[in-house]
């Protein structure tokens, strides 16, 4: 990290990690060195209206187009608010709250450009949970959506907050953003911020416990696009991306906002994208490349009959894993390969892919250009191919904990430990098995949950699915199945059965699920996460019941 700042407030820069506890960064592929002054908004934005492109839209909405030169004009009004009307200076966090939407995004650019730190939370979070982020953070700003006051003003109202100000938008309110911008000028100075300031604070979703924030700086906002991006993705100009992730999510934020300004493309947001509204908004906007979860690729084909999704030529899944039923079933419904992918909030964005012509059905995929990845067993040492083990990682983007003990077990040796348990074939591609702390382990067997869901999403009666391991005296562990039944399917005896059996014929007997469940819905994250730890709760449960009941 060289030695230049921008940044006035060095709380961001006071917290990084120590410097022997970082990842090692590789800068090996020319298209992620950049020079050591850099704001990234200039890059995103300006850079597309200086040479011309200003007139090109930028995001569609239903609620009308918008283009790069409009968008100019709001981030350079924005950011004279912010450093105006609220004093802001290098260096400080502002919370931005809302659904995906160009204000939104207006504002998370603003911050950026006067050389602000940007924190994002997802629309959903409550007052608590904004708390956490809000106090890691020390923020004293939040921007926010007039439609999510409560758990704002709840927030601001909290004991010790150190929220000084919340200022909303989408309001025509005297003292709202959208009054105070009214006299602004349109044209704004980006701040002449260093390539490794921080201008992004992703918090990780808290499924593995409390919140995380992870740093990011300017040249990781354009390493994410230069890497995984262009060289997998491999977007034109002339391409519309639309999908359901939040942008304070960083699937989300790549896939919606930064991919696609960075080759001055469009983007269609969407304040609400469910399965049916993703669907309608295919419809009417014509997009070309979609983002979204395993999930909802796997609701909306249930809803196709009779629909035209026919200007997709790109459909790419992250989030969770991709069972390979899904990418089937996709496939021979829409005649579209599904780009798998693996990222994370610490790295920012995918590591591991593979381009069109490179796809394995049921591999996540080959290692992003710019990054190194591979397996190693509990001592570090990298594992020969075919053999199961944790995941590491590395290239431009790394992880850096905001103030975090946890950085010590997330970076070991230089390399990334994402979590993930993982094999490589002879061919380079990885092979998702579970997350290390969901690998279930069976009178001595290791089994992999995805593994038994993706055998169970394969019969035609199963809708979702989860698995886990449910403790047992005799086995030390069960393989336990969660399943929502498609409409019209009863969960029975007789149907249990079934399941096991077709589980059996698809993959090794012994990883069968020994008990199944019926749900109405599967517990999940914000960000459409399965929500395993719950399934896990549940598992306990039930074995501690038997084991009660037994004992009567």
């Amino acid at each position: 990290m060289g030695d230049y700042t921008a940044h006035v407030d060095t709380f961001a820069r006071d917290n990084l990690p120590p410097k022997e506890q970082w990842p090692d960064f590789l800068f090996d592929l020319d298209d992620v060195r950049y020079p050591e002054r850099l704001n990234c908004a200039v890059e995103f934005l300006d850079r597309h209206v200086a040479e011309g492109r200003g007139e090109r839209t930028l995001f569609a909405t239903p609620e009308g187009d918008v283009s790069y030169a409009e968008f100019q004009k709001t981030v350079n009004r924005m950011a004279w608010v912010l450093v105006e009307d609220f004093g802001l200076v290098p260096g400080n966090r502002v919370l931005i709250r809302s659904a995906n939407n160009p204000t939104m995004t207006a504002a998370l650019f603003a911050v950026i450009k006067a050389g602000g730190i940007v924190v994002c939370s997802m629309p959903l979070l409550r007052a608590v949970e904004l708390a956490t982020i809000v106090e890691k953070g020390q923020i004293r700003l939040a921007l926010c959506d007039s439609r999510l006051s409560d758990e704002m003003e709840k927030t601001g109202a909290r004991r010790n907050s150190t929220l000084e100000r919340i200022v909303y938008f989408t309001t025509d309110a005297p003292d709202g953003l959208e009054a105070r911008m009214a006299g602004k000028p349109d044209t704004f100075d980006a701040v002449d911020t260093a390539r490794d300031d921080v201008c992004l604070i992703g918090f990780t979703s808290g499924t593995t416990g409390e919140p995380k924030g992870t740093m990011h700086f300017h040249r990781d906002m354009l390493a994410i696009c230069d890497a995984y991006s262009k060289h997998v993705l491999r977007p034109e100009p002339d391409d519309r991306f639309i999908g359901s992730p939040p942008l304070a999510f960083t699937f989300g934020l790549g896939g919606l906002v930064l991919f696609p300004m960075r080759v001055g493309a469009s983007a269609v947001l969407l304040e609400k994208a469910g399965p049916d509204q993703l669907i309608d908004a295919i419809e009417a906007f014509r997009p070309t490349v979609c983002f979204t979860s395993p999930t909802a690729y796997r609701a909306i084909l249930g809803k196709l009959k009779g629909r035209d999704l026919s200007s997709l030529r790109k459909c790419v899944s992250a989030g969770e894993t991709l069972p390979k039923p899904t990418w089937d079933d996709w496939f021979a419904a829409t005649g579209i390969k599904m780009q798998d992918g693996i990222g994370a909030t610490e790295m920012l964005h995918i590591f591991i892919s593979a381009t069109l012509d490179e796809i394995r059905p049921g591999a996540t995929g080959k290692v992003v250009p710019g990054y190194q990845a591979k397996v190693v067993g509990p001592d570090g040492a990298e594992l020969p191919p075919g053999q199961i083990g944790r995941l590491a990682v590395r290239g431009p983007t790394g992880c850096r904990y905001l103030a975090d003990d946890r950085q010590r077990n997330y970076v070991q040796d230089g390399w990334n430990l994402t979590g993930d348990t993982y094999r490589m074939d002879e061919d380079g591609y990885f092979w998702y098995q579970a997350r290390n702390d969901d690998m279930i382990v069976s009178s001595g067997y290791n089994i992999g949950g995805p593994e038994v869901e993706a055998a169970l999403l394969s019969h035609p009666a199963v809708a979702e699915c989860g698995v886990v391991a449910q403790p047992d005296p005799d086995r030390g562990s069960i393989v336990k199945a969660y399943v929502v039944l498609k409409p019209g399917q009863t969960g029975d005896p007789a149907l249990t059965k079934a399941l096991q059996d077709h589980v059996k014929a698809e993959i090794a007997p012994y990883k069968y699920p020994r008990s199944i469940e019926y749900l109405s819905a599967l517990p999940r994250t914000d960000t459409g996460k399965l929500k395993r730890y719950e399934l896990r709760a549940m598992a306990e449960h039930a074995a501690a019941w038997h084991k009660a009941r037994g004992a009567a």
